[in-house]
């Protein structure tokens, strides 16, 4: 299927969505009282769906995911339009800060989620409100509707508008920085990775022309308790979805899993960026656009064992771009396919290899 072809069925597909939310009598069953039978959640869910399957005509390729893409201007408009847009808006239930982020998946197909005080971490926490919306690339541009409002998007900024159409307020795009990025070992610290060499790696360790530092690499020292700061870039794959967007991960002694993934713009799962796998979710998503440097900062206790026994579970805590996403939690067992399993052995840092061009700098360690 070429590239026009499936970026026009998905484009009929959204149009199919939109029709059902702003004539839901199209698909309504009425009951003998004459209420219908499908409530206005049941037509929201029929309409999302639509959207997962446009998302999926949008693709060229379907069997695969993309391969990745370091250079934002090459994607176009998709890569530019994505990302993290704040103001203020003055409608009747929308009124002060807000923060938006747009997700793309590639051929003119977005997704919207509109954050109540502002962005994850600067204004918004988990269980407020917020709200979604999906959209597509018209001839005036990425353009995203819900039954209430319409956002249009031009030269970084996103126009709000009702349905009357008037306009309520505009976001503009924003580029967030960790605020620990850059930050300086201390006299004590282990430098790991300073863009020089992977002398203190395991053989297999590779860099970059530009002196990154790949994924797949494990030290060559092994640690018990220690903090650690990281700083790692997820790759452009907009066509990927999942475990297939940008996947990589951080094992402490080789055996728990500090999540790296493309999670932008997601609800923060235990295997999303920032979860401990199979363990705990995040406090909060604090995942940034892919390309977008970001950083961990981790606290890690190891285990205790008496007699060969263990008495105390190892515990850890995560800072993501300078936010607690984890405080203290509890590591009850290794994450599975860890590359070493539980004991009270010295562990080394396990940077995961999962097919993804995940990149890192300025990596260093200071032990307890």
């Amino acid at each position: 299927m070429t590239t026009r072809a499936a970026t026009a069925i998905a484009a009929i597909i959204i149009l199919m969505a939109d029709i059902i939310v702003l004539v839901p009598g199209v698909l309504t069953v009425l009951g003998s009282s004459g209420k219908s039978l499908f409530s206005s959640e049941d037509f929201m869910k029929y309409r999302v769906w639509l959207y997962v399957l446009a998302v999926a005509f949008s693709r060229e390729t379907m069997s695969r995911a993309e391969e990745p893409m370091q250079d934002i201007a090459q994607l176009g408009e998709d890569a530019l339009v994505q990302g993290e847009y704040v103001g203020e808006l003055d409608w009747p239930e929308k009124r002060g800060q807000f923060g938006l982020q747009v997700i793309a998946y590639g051929h003119g197909v977005y997704r919207a989620v509109l954050y109540y005080g502002g962005l994850p971490g600067d204004g918004w926490k988990r269980g407020d409100k917020k709200e979604e919306a999906m959209g597509i690339t018209r001839k005036s541009g990425p353009f995203f509707t819900t039954p209430d409002w319409a956002i249009k998007i031009k030269d970084g900024v996103a126009s709000f508008n009702d349905s009357t159409p008037r306009m309520f307020g505009e976001l503009k795009k924003i580029t967030r920085e960790s605020p620990t990025a850059g930050a300086k070992p201390p006299a004590d610290a282990i430098v790991l990775f300073d863009g020089k060499d992977t002398e203190t790696f395991q053989p297999g360790a590779q860099m970059t022309p530009e002196g990154l530092l790949k994924q797949g690499a494990n030290t060559v020292e092994q640690f018990q308790s220690f903090t650690l700061h990281l700083e790692f870039r997820l790759p452009l794959m907009l066509e990927a979805l999942g475990q297939s967007r940008g996947n990589s991960g951080v094992y402490p002694q080789g055996r728990y899993e500090v999540q790296i993934l493309d999670s932008f713009g997601l609800e923060g799962r235990h295997n999303e960026c920032g979860g401990i796998y199979k363990t705990h979710e995040p406090l909060l998503n604090m995942c940034f656009p892919p390309m977008a440097w970001q950083t961990y900062d981790i606290d890690y206790t190891a285990a205790k064992y008496e007699g060969g026994s263990k008495v105390k579970h190892a515990r850890i805590t995560v800072k993501q771009n300078g936010v607690m996403i984890h405080e203290n939690v509890e590591l009850p067992a290794v994450t599975p396919s860890a590359p070493n399993v539980e004991g009270p052995e010295a562990g080394m840092l396990h940077l995961q290899n999962h097919n993804a061009e995940v990149r890192f700098r300025n990596v260093w360690i200071v032990k307890k």
